[in-house]
């Protein structure tokens, strides 16, 4: 909070604008042909980071993750909103919304509001546990054939060098898992 003699513009504080960096390298990642999904990891990323850093919380590792998909589809990244079944009417509709919207400017009292409500929720949401175990849920709603297929192909495209160093990761951590 600001002390009396000093003010703050709300003007400033109010944006909920995605960092110049993370555009750039979401751009980077479009250049470089990668899809829409980890043009979005970027802003994600800076999510977690801004939960991270104190910058404001979130109630789960979902929402912050939310905001940053949000984040995403307003500045453009063309990431579809989620099919039937896959999310509920409502996040289906926010996640349309955000599509459209994207480039216009946002209700300054609006953003200002919605920043002040997420000061107030906790910033464990952001912490290595809770990522890892939102991760493991989210993965355990995929079936084994689907799990199976993204790691073939994750091996696939890391290169020698990469596969060698995940090869000494895994095992490392089988050791300790005895």
């Amino acid at each position: 909070m600001p002390t009396r003699g000093e003010r703050r513009s709300f003007r400033s504080e109010a944006k909920v604008m995605p960092e110049k960096e993370t555009i750039q390298r979401a751009r980077r990642d479009k250049a470089q042909g990668k899809s829409p999904s980890t043009q979005a990891g970027e802003f994600v990323r800076e999510e977690i980071h801004h939960v991270r850093e104190g910058k404001h919380g979130a109630r789960s590792p979902k929402q912050a993750i939310a905001i940053g998909l949000s984040k995403a589809r307003r500045s453009g990244v063309k990431l579809p909103p989620p099919g039937r079944g896959k999310a509920s009417a409502e996040t289906r509709r926010k996640a349309l919304r955000d599509v459209r919207s994207g480039g216009k400017r946002r209700s300054v009292k609006r953003a200002r509001g919605v920043m002040k409500a997420l000061r107030r929720e906790p910033r464990s949401s952001g912490s290595r546990s809770a990522l890892a175990a939102q991760a493991h849920s989210s993965a355990m709603r995929r079936t084994a054939r689907d799990r199976s297929a993204a790691a073939r192909k994750a091996a696939s495209t890391k290169g020698p060098a990469k596969r060698r160093a995940a090869a000494r990761k895994a095992a490392r951590s089988r050791r300790r898992s005895r």
